[in-house]
């Protein structure tokens, strides 16, 4: 490995095993956004990449991790250096199941997870439109499920904070350039809470490049590294299209 694969505009992308590629990139980033290969099936690509929590926990101190429930309870034991903060849910119109002795799965579950001490870890939680406004309010007193919340005033500013479960459509129902493609309406929201304005988001498994685009047009920088060459081909072409589009624009 001597160069990145692409890089321009603040977004580089390496070709290679995250686990091989990492360790060479003096990097430190302000969080990591990931969708690593669950290694729940038997297709050749979804392959879990033992070792590589403990790998990236050297290079960031937060990390949002794509994956279903049965993949973070079986690899419980690589993220043990890791401290949990919050899960999210993706919610699907409409899921893939294969099985018809279960619930039909429409979701996926994201982590978020840190180290070190939670006050020093930058996290800003989006803010989106009210469905319904209050010129001002009294709360009301509220049970102490995570600690006692008194009486309060306040008034509405006309947002809310972004709701846990958040709803999009498969990528694949709008052509999706890699068989796990994340929407952007869930990957906006991870990288605006974890990573501030002109940061550094890390994507050690890059696939088709949501996470690179999305990083790079929030105005953050982003280092991608994938395995596969066809999706690196994939990745740089739709970087150079938005560095056009955005030319042009300007």
């Amino acid at each position: 490995m001597t160069r990145p694969y692409y890089d321009h505009g603040g977004v580089s992308l390496w070709l290679g095993d995250c686990r091989e590629v990492l360790p060479q990139l003096d990097v430190q980033a302000d969080c990591v956004v990931t969708d690593p290969p669950y290694g729940e099936t038997s297709l050749p690509w979804d392959r879990w990449p033992d070792g590589w929590p403990a790998l990236v926990a050297a290079h960031t101190r937060s990390m949002w991790c794509f994956g279903s429930l049965r993949m973070f309870l079986y690899r419980r034991d690589e993220f043990a250096g890791w401290k949990l903060s919050q899960d999210v849910v993706w919610e699907k119109p409409n899921g893939s199941g294969f099985v018809a002795d279960r619930f039909k799965r429409v979701h996926e579950n994201v982590l978020h997870w840190y180290r070190g001490d939670w006050a020093s870890v930058y996290h800003r939680t989006p803010r989106v439109p009210a469905d319904r406004l209050t010129a001002a309010n009294t709360g009301r007193a509220q049970p102490a499920h995570t600690g006692a919340i008194g009486q309060r005033s306040w008034s509405d500013d006309g947002t809310r904070l972004i709701r846990s479960v958040v709803r999009a459509a498969n990528m694949w129902r709008r052509g999706a350039l890699h068989p796990t493609e994340k929407p952007r309406e869930v990957l906006d929201p991870l990288i605006s809470y974890a990573c501030p304005p002109g940061g550094l988001v890390l994507d050690p498994f890059a696939g088709s490049g949501s996470t690179l685009v999305a990083a790079r047009d929030a105005g953050r920088r982003a280092i991608g590294i994938e395995i596969e060459e066809r999706y690196c081909e994939v990745v740089a072409r739709r970087l150079d299209q938005g560095s056009l589009f955005a030319e042009v624009a300007e």
